[in-house]
C-alpha cells in the first residue's frame, strides 16, 4: 500500500528547544545546553557554553565556559573574558563607535577581548561599521558639519546623515503611506529611516541618488498631491518649486536638474496637450519593406535607494508579471498587434521575486532624420492617483487627467512597519497595465499620437502569502477616434430606419388590401409592427455586415496605417446592433412560419368519369347504373408532392454549414478575425495569437456565409435546376399531367392559383395512352396548357372578391366541421359522408368558378403593373370581379420555404453569429445553427402536413 505523506513541518513550528530536521522534514530535539540556531535547521550552544564539536543538526557537543572567561567568541568555539559585559547571546559587547577585537593580527585568540575606539578626529574621521567589526570613514555630512564622526546637538542626525542646525532644511516629513483601497495608513519603516535624510540631502546638496530616492518614495505614496501634507510628495513638491534656478532638462519644463521627472503638471487641459498636440515622428505600415516595424520601448530602471540600474528593453518582458515565451513577448510590441495577457500569481511568489522594488521611466525610441536615436517620454496615467482637492483624475475626459512619469510593478517595501526583515503588512501590485497607441485622425501615413501607459494598482493585506493570490494583466491596445464612424452609423441607421417605416407602411397597406379590410384596428397595428420588425432587422443586418466587412477589408489590407480596430469597449454598440437584428429577424421568421402553417389550400380535380358502372343501392336490393368513380390517387399524389416541397430551399443547409466551418477552421479564414495586422490565413504554433475582434469575427463569418450561399443559389438556379431537377417547376408540370389545379389563399382575399387542367381531357389512363398524350403535346398537336386559350401561363396571383371569399368559407366550414365539438355536428348524416359531400361541393364550386360559370363571381385575367410588382401590392380592389394576375415566375412559392430564402438566410447568419459572439466558437455555432434548421424544418413539415390534411380533406395517413 502507498505510504501516506509526512505532515508538513516548518522550522518556526519547532520552538527554541528543537530544530528542523531537513532529512525527516520534521522537528527533532536539541541536546543538553543547546537551542535552535537562527536558521532553524541545526542546534547551537546556549549562552555561556562553547562548542566542542559540531556535525550539523543535533550532532553538537557543548561545554560550559569557566567563571573567569564567561564570554563566548563570535564563532562560538572558544571562551573569552569580556571586560565590558555580555550580550543576550553570551557574546562580548562594546560601546558605540568601538570595535570588538578577539584575536591578534596573526589569528591567535586573546585571553581578554579588546574594545578598540575608532578615531573620529581630524585625519582619521573613522567610526565603526554597521556590524561593529571594523573602523571605516565617517559619512561625509558628519565631517562637513562637525569636523568629526559625532553629530551632537544642536546638529540634526537623520537617516544616517548629519545636518547643521543652521541649515535651511525642508519641513519635517510625515513617514506615512496611504493604502486607499484598504483604508489603511501605515508608518513605513523605510520612510521613517530615509525620507527626511533624502529630502534634506536633495535640498542642501542636490545629491542625485537622494533626489531619486525621494522621488521613488513619492511614487510609492501614489503621487499624493495634497497641499496640506508634508509626506514624500509634499517634500518633493517643496524642493521642485524652490529649485527652478537650477534649470530644466532637455527643454522639458517638468524635468528639473537633479530631480526625477514625476509629473507633467496639473494645469487644466495639459493632458490633452501632451497626448494630442504633437505626433510621434515615425510612420508605421503593415505592408512593404517596413512590415515588421517594432515599437521600441525602453525603460530606465532605478532601485529604491535612487541608484540607476540599467536600460531595459520592454521586449524582455519586464512589465509582464505573468510567465511567457520570448516569442510571444516580442509580438506584444509589433505595431498593430493587440496583445493581452493575464494570470493569477500568488503573493508568496511576488514576495520572493520582488523583494526590492524597481522603478521605471518609460521611453519610446525612434530614429531622427539624421539617423541618430532619440527618446520620446511615455506619459503614465495612474488610476490609483491620490488627488488634490482641486483636481479629479477620473472619467473619459482627457482634460481631467493628471499624467505622471515614474512607476513600479510591485512595492513590498513601503508596507513594512518596523523590522525590515519581516514580511510587509501591505504590498502594492500593478494588477493592470495597458499601453495605448492611438492613431491620428484622418491620417493616411500611419501617424500616431504619443503612447500612453495606464496602470492600476491593487493593495493586498498580507495574511497568508501561500494561499493569497492576485489577478494581474498586461495589454497593448491600438485605438482611433471612433466618434466619426459612430456618427455615420447613426445617420445610416436613421435614414434606413425611416425608409423601413415607409416600406412597412406600404406592406401594411398591401396586406389590408389583400385581407379585404378597410378599417385600421389593433390587428392592423400589430401587423405593421411585425412588418417593421422584419424591415428594421434588415437595416441592422445591412449596417452590421457592412461595418464588419469594412473593418475586415480596410484594416487587413492597408499598407500605411489609416484605420485601427474598435476596442472591446467600443464594440458594445456593434454587438447590440447584431443582437437587435437577430431578435427582430427571429420575430419575422416566427411570424412567417405561423402564416405558412395557416394557409387555405385545395386541390381541384378536373377529371371526369369515363362511362357508367352498375351499382347496388343499399337497402333497396336493386342495381342501378352510375357514373364511374374518379380515382383519388392523383389527388393524394399531388398532396404528397406539395408536402415534400414545403421546406425545399434554394440552398443546401447542411452543405452551407459544413462549407462555412471548413473555410473558417480548416482553411484558416478565422485567423482574419485576430486583432493583428497580418492577413495570412495561417499562424505558427509558437507564435503569439492575438485576441479576437468581435467585429472581425462577425465580418468574416457573415461574408463567408453570404458568399457561399450566393454561390449555391447561382449553382442551383443556373445549373442544377436547369439540367438536373427543379422541384417547383416539376410540381407545376405534374399538376397539369395529373389534371389537378391548386387553389391557394395566403390571405383572406389573396392567394395563388396553379392551373393544372390537362389538355388531354383525362389523366386517369394507362401508360400507353399517357405516352401518346406526351408525344402529341411535344409535337404541338394539342392545345396549350395555359388558363387562357393559346397561352402557357399556368401560375397566377389571384385577388378574389369578398363575395367569392364568403362562398368559399361557407363550403370550407362544412369541410372542417367534423373537427368541431360533437354537439355542433349534423346527427342526421354520417360525418364521413358529410365531409365527402363538402369536398365534392368545393371541387365543383372552384372548377365552375375557374370555368366562369358563376357570373356574379366571375374574374378577369390581367398583367400586373411594373410598380405593383416592385411594391408587392395590388392597386385595383376586386369588388365585382376577382382578378387573376399573370405570374411570370412561381410566386406561389411565397407560401413555401423556397420563396423566403432571403429571410431564412439572414436568420441563419444572425443565429450563427450570435452563438459565436457569445461562445467564441465557430464549431459550436455551426452545430447549433444546423440543429435549429432541422428543428424548424421538422416543425414546418409536421404542422404543415396537418394543415394540408385539414384544408384539403386528404387523409393524413396517405401523406408520407
Amino acid at each position: 500500500a502507498r505510504a501516506s505523506p509526512p505532515p508538513r513541518g516548518r522550522p518556526a513550528d519547532c520552538g527554541d528547544a528543537r530544530y528542523f530536521d531537513i532529512s525527516r522534514l520534521a522537528c527533532g530535539p536539541c541536546g543538553a545546553h543547546q537551542r535552535q540556531s537562527a536558521g532553524g535547521s541545526s542546534c547551537v550552544c546556549q549562552p555561556g557554553y562553547r562548542m566542542v564539536s559540531s556535525n550539523g543538526g543535533s550532532s553538537v557537543i557543548c561545554e560550559k565556559c569557566p567563571e573567569n572567561m564567561s564570554g563566548v567568541t563570535q564563532d562560538g568555539w572558544n571562551c573569552i573574558t569580556c571586560p565590558k559585559g555580555l550580550t543576550s547571546e553570551g557574546k562580548c559587547k562594546c560601546l558605540n563607535n568601538e570595535i570588538l577585537v578577539e584575536r591578534s593580527i596573526d589569528g591567535i585568540l586573546l585571553n581578554e577581548a579588546l574594545c578598540m575606539h575608532c578615531n573620529g578626529s581630524e585625519q582619521s574621521f573613522s567610526a565603526s561599521d554597521a556590524s561593529g567589526n571594523r573602523c571605516v570613514r565617517c559619512e561625509q555630512t558628519f565631517i562637513n558639519v562637525s569636523k568629526s564622526c559625532d553629530c551632537s546637538s544642536p546638529n540634526i542626525l537623520t537617516g544616517g546623515l548629519c545636518f547643521s542646525a543652521s541649515d535651511s532644511l525642508p519641513p519635517k516629513g510625515v513617514a506615512t503611506v496611504r493604502f486607499g483601497q484598504l483604508g489603511i495608513t501605515l508608518t513605513s519603516a523605510w520612510f521613517l529611516k530615509n525620507l527626511q535624510s533624502s529630502a534634506s540631502a536633495c535640498w542642501l546638496y542636490s545629491n542625485l541618488t537622494a533626489c531619486q530616492a525621494l522621488g521613488n518614495m513619492c511614487v510609492m505614496n501614489m503621487n499624493s498631491l495634497s497641499s496640506s501634507s508634508t509626506d514624500a510628495c509634499g517634500l518633493f513638491q517643496y524642493i521642485y518649486v524652490n529649485t527652478a534656478r537650477l534649470g530644466i532638462v532637455h527643454s522639458i519644463a517638468f524635468w528639473r536638474h537633479n530631480l526625477p521627472w514625476l509629473y507633467y503638471g496639473d494645469q487644466p487641459g495639459l493632458a490633452s496637450q501632451v497626448l494630442e498636440a504633437n505626433h510621434f515622428p515615425t510612420i508605421f505600415s503593415f505592408k512593404g519593406t517596413d512590415k515588421d516595424v517594432k515599437l521600441q520601448f525602453i525603460a530606465a530602471s532605478f532601485d529604491a535607494a535612487g541608484n540607476f540600474l540599467k536600460w531595459q528593453n520592454l521586449e524582455g518582458g519586464i512589465l509582464q508579471l505573468c510567465p511567457d515565451t520570448q516569442t510571444k513577448l516580442s509580438a506584444a510590441y509589433a505595431f498593430g498587434t493587440t496583445y493581452q495577457q493575464s494570470c493569477k500569481i500568488s503573493v508568496s511568489k511576488i514576495l520572493l521575486d520582488f523583494a526590492n522594488p524597481i522603478f521605471y521611466d518609460l521611453f519610446l525610441e525612434y530614429n531622427g532624420d539624421n539617423g541618430q536615436q532619440y527618446l520620446w517620454a511615455v506619459p503614465v496615467l495612474n488610476l490609483n492617483l491620490q488627488y488634490s482637492e482641486m483636481f479629479v483624475n477620473q472619467g473619459s475626459n482627457m482634460n481631467n487627467w493628471l499624467l505622471t512619469r515614474r512607476f513600479f510593478l510591485v512595492d513590498t517595501l513601503s508596507g513594512k512597519e518596523n523590522d525590515l526583515g519581516k514580511l510587509p503588512r501591505v504590498i502594492r501590485i500593478a494588477s493592470k497595465i495597458t499601453i495605448s497607441i492611438r492613431l491620428v485622425s484622418h491620417t493616411q501615413r500611419g501617424t500616431i499620437y504619443p503612447p500612453l501607459l495606464t496602470i492600476a494598482y491593487t493593495d493586498v493585506l498580507v495574511q497568508n502569502p501561500e494561499t493569497q493570490s492576485v489577478m494581474v494583466s498586461f495589454s497593448v491596445s491600438y485605438e482611433m477616434n471612433q466618434s466619426e464612424a459612430q456618427i455615420q452609423t447613426d445617420i445610416t441607421l436613421g435614414v434606413l430606419g425611416g425608409l423601413a417605416v415607409l416600406w412597412s407602411l406600404l406592406k401594411t397597406a398591401g396586406w389590408k388590401r389583400r385581407t379585404g379590410s378597410s378599417i385600421i384596428d389593433l390587428q392592423t397595428v400589430l401587423k405593421f409592427l411585425l412588418f417593421y420588425a422584419g424591415d428594421l432587422a434588415n437595416v441592422f443586418f445591412v449596417i452590421t455586415v457592412g461595418t464588419g466587412i469594412y473593418w475586415l477589408v480596410f484594416f487587413k489590407a492597408q499598407q500605411f496605417v489609416s484605420v485601427l480596430l474598435p476596442l472591446p469597449s467600443q464594440e458594445e454598440d456593434f454587438v447590440t446592433y447584431v443582437a437587435c437584428a437577430f431578435s427582430l429577424k427571429a420575430l419575422q421568421f416566427l411570424q412567417l412560419l405561423v402564416s405558412q402553417l395557416a394557409i387555405d389550400i385545395f386541390f381541384i380535380d378536373w377529371e371526369r368519369p369515363k362511362g357508367k358502372v352498375l351499382k347496388a343501392v343499399e337497402g333497396e336490393g336493386v342495381i342501378k347504373s352510375a357514373a364511374a368513380p374518379v380515382s383519388i390517387w392523383r389527388t393524394y399524389f399531388i398532396a404528397n408532392e406539395w408536402n415534400e416541397i414545403q421546406t425545399v430551399r434554394k440552398i443546401n443547409p447542411l452543405f452551407q454549414v459544413l462549407a462555412v466551418l471548413f473555410f473558417l477552421e480548416v482553411v484558416g479564414f478565422s485567423n482574419l478575425a485576430l486583432m493583428d495586422s497580418s492577413s495570412s490565413l495561417t499562424r505558427g504554433s509558437e507564435s503569439y495569437i492575438a485576441p479576437w475582434s468581435r467585429v472581425l469575427r462577425f465580418g468574416v463569418s457573415a461574408a463567408l456565409w453570404l458568399a457561399i450561399a450566393f454561390l449555391q443559389i447561382i449553382f442551383f438556379s443556373v445549373f442544377y435546376e436547369r439540367f438536373v431537377e427543379d422541384k417547383i417547376s416539376q410540381f407545376v408540370d405534374l399538376c397539369c399531367m395529373s389534371n389537378i389545379s391548386v387553389f391557394l389563399l395566403s390571405h383572406s382575399c389573396f392567394g395563388y392559383y396553379i392551373h393544372g387542367r390537362s389538355v388531354h381531357g383525362h389523366a386517369d389512363t394507362n401508360m400507353e395512352e399517357m405516352n401518346i398524350n406526351l408525344k402529341r403535346e411535344a409535337e404541338n398537336l394539342c392545345s396549350q396548357r395555359g388558363l387562357l386559350p393559346n397561352t402557357d401561363g399556368q401560375t397566377f396571383q389571384i385577388s378574389i372578391s369578398r363575395k367569392m371569399r364568403l362562398h368559399y368559407d361557407r363550403i370550407h366550414e362544412t369541410l372542417t366541421r367534423k373537427r368541431g365539438p360533437a354537439r355542433l355536428l349534423d346527427s342526421s348524416a354520417n360525418t364521413f359522408e358529410q365531409s365527402t359531400r363538402a369536398y365534392n361541393t368545393m371541387n365543383k364550386f372552384l372548377s365552375s368558378f375557374i370555368d366562369h360559370v358563376h357570373k356574379e363571381m366571375d374574374y378577369i385575367v390581367k398583367d400586373k403593373l411594373l410598380l405593383e410588382r416592385i411594391l408587392g401590392m395590388e392597386f385595383m380592389e376586386p369588388i365585382e370581379k376577382s382578378i387573376f394576375y399573370n405570374d411570370e415566375g412561381h410566386s406561389f412559392s411565397d407560401v413555401l420555404y423556397y420563396g423566403n430564402e432571403t429571410t431564412l438566410l439572414i436568420f441563419d447568419v444572425l443565429f450563427f453569429s450570435i452563438v459565436d459572439l457569445a461562445s467564441q466558437s465557430f464549431v459550436l455555432a455551426a452545430i447549433l445553427t444546423y440543429l435549429q434548421q432541422e428543428i424548424f424544418r421538422f416543425i414546418r413539415n409536421t404542422l404543415g402536413q396537418k394543415n394540408l390534411a385539414s384544408k384539403t380533406l386528404v387523409d393524413e395517413r396517405f401523406l408520407i
